[in-house]
């Protein structure tokens, strides 16, 4: 008998990331692979309820798109890496029912489910520029795979690896998940990173790993203008999922320094009238009133965009295979928009909290904030806004392209 999964609550959810947040500085400092924060995510379920929900809705499994989003931007606020993790997680677990037929994709997901993996690994989509370091070869019993990719999201802790490669015999461009659990593949998890430490990743070599014909989940078409709308969303996903760590991270930051700010001794005594008591408290900072209303209201824009952009992307997720190619090119523009905007907001707030808590007591008394700083340097390190206004650009000025 199968047994059921319930979808993601928000009291599970808070509740781990409250238990992160109780060490996130110390681990974050540590830099170890996430072995025990796995553990902790496996504990609370979160492997399998941040997964699809059943395709006939039946079997109670799984989140949809914005439970899981806003569970993957509650846990960025306490530590952003682990969040980075299950982003990647959740956004490769619609692969199957991206790149697979319905029948493989239901059986896939269900044994995923089931047995809590944690996905893992990095998929690109082929275009004029871009190929793949991963071959895979066809043999009589199905195919091995052979290559390396050096950057790789939760190498050090997934249960299942998720590649584009490029087939030997005919040149085209197939999914495969993998089990990295086989001898012939070979892990090696970043050290020393910026920010974003705990995140798992790495690169990955592949000696000849032999896979069976169910591990290819399906062909994708070289030619970028003939992959279908749905299977664009992809990327997407990934992407508009980084976005939500991002936001997460940098309410995180305000949060922690508006503690702070608050437990700061202030100003002592301006009057006689003072000193008798009269007057109450001694009022706040008007700067730092100023400096706070900055922040939020930059958090709270960017919030505003990215809540967009994830209501699109539901939409289409849910529409599956029937997504048109404007809808599909509306989604890209509003995530275009959301990592414009956050990387945005999210350095200028994680830098500025530095500065506003910098009267903290004692060097013993760190609150660490300087890992959110960090952390959202490493999450855009690899996006640039430049790029993202141009692409919204021309699909503002000359639409779908």
């Amino acid at each position: 008998m199968t047994t059921l999964i319930p979808s993601a609550s928000p009291r599970v959810v808070r509740e781990l990331a409250d238990d992160l947040a109780v060490d996130a500085d110390l681990r974050d400092r540590a830099g170890k692979p996430p072995f025990d924060e796995v553990s902790r995510l496996r504990e609370a379920g979160l492997p399998a309820l941040l997964t699809p929900t059943g395709q006939d809705g039946a079997d109670g499994r799984g989140s949809d798109w914005r439970t899981a989003c806003t569970a993957v931007r509650d846990i960025a606020a306490a530590d952003s890496s682990i969040a980075e993790l299950l982003a990647h997680h959740h956004a490769l677990s619609w692969s199957p029912r991206l790149f697979g037929t319905p029948e493989s994709a239901a059986a896939l997901e269900l044994r995923a489910v089931q047995e809590q993996w944690l996905w893992g690994g990095d998929i690109e989509l082929p275009d004029a520029q871009t190929g793949t370091d991963l071959a895979l070869t066809p043999v009589a019993d199905g195919y091995v795979l052979h290559g390396r990719r050096p950057l790789t999201a939760g190498v050090a802790v997934a249960d299942r690896l998720v590649h584009t490669a490029r087939r030997t015999d005919s040149g085209e461009w197939v999914v495969v998940h993998v089990d990295p659990a086989h001898p012939g593949v070979s892990a090696e998890p970043a050290h020393d990173l910026l920010g974003q430490r705990l995140s798992g990743a790495g690169g990955v070599s592949y000696d000849d790993v032999p896979l069976a014909a169910h591990q290819v989940l399906g062909t994708v078409p070289v030619d970028e203008h003939e992959i279908s709308p749905f299977t664009a969303l992809a990327p997407l996903t990934r992407r508009l999922l980084l976005v939500q760590v991002g936001l997460g991270n940098a309410e995180g930051a305000l949060a922690e320094a508006r503690d702070i700010s608050r437990a700061l001794p202030r100003p002592g005594p301006l009057s006689a009238l003072d000193t008798a008591g009269d007057c109450g408290p001694p009022p706040t900072d008007p700067y730092l009133l100023l400096a706070y209303g900055e922040l939020a209201t930059a958090a709270h824009s960017a919030a505003a965009v990215v809540e967009r952009a994830t209501e699109a992307m539901a939409r289409g997720l849910e529409t599956g295979p029937a997504l048109g190619a404007d809808e599909r090119a509306d989604i890209a523009f509003l995530v275009g928009a959301a990592e414009a905007v956050t990387t945005q907001s999210a350095l200028h707030i994680t830098t500025r909290v530095l500065e506003l808590t910098a009267d903290a007591p004692s060097p013993t008394t760190d609150p660490g904030l300087d890992r959110f700083w960090r952390n959202a340097r490493a999450l855009t390190a690899h996006s640039s806004a430049a790029h993202r206004l141009r692409d919204i650009g021309e699909h503002y000025l000359n639409g779908l392209q």
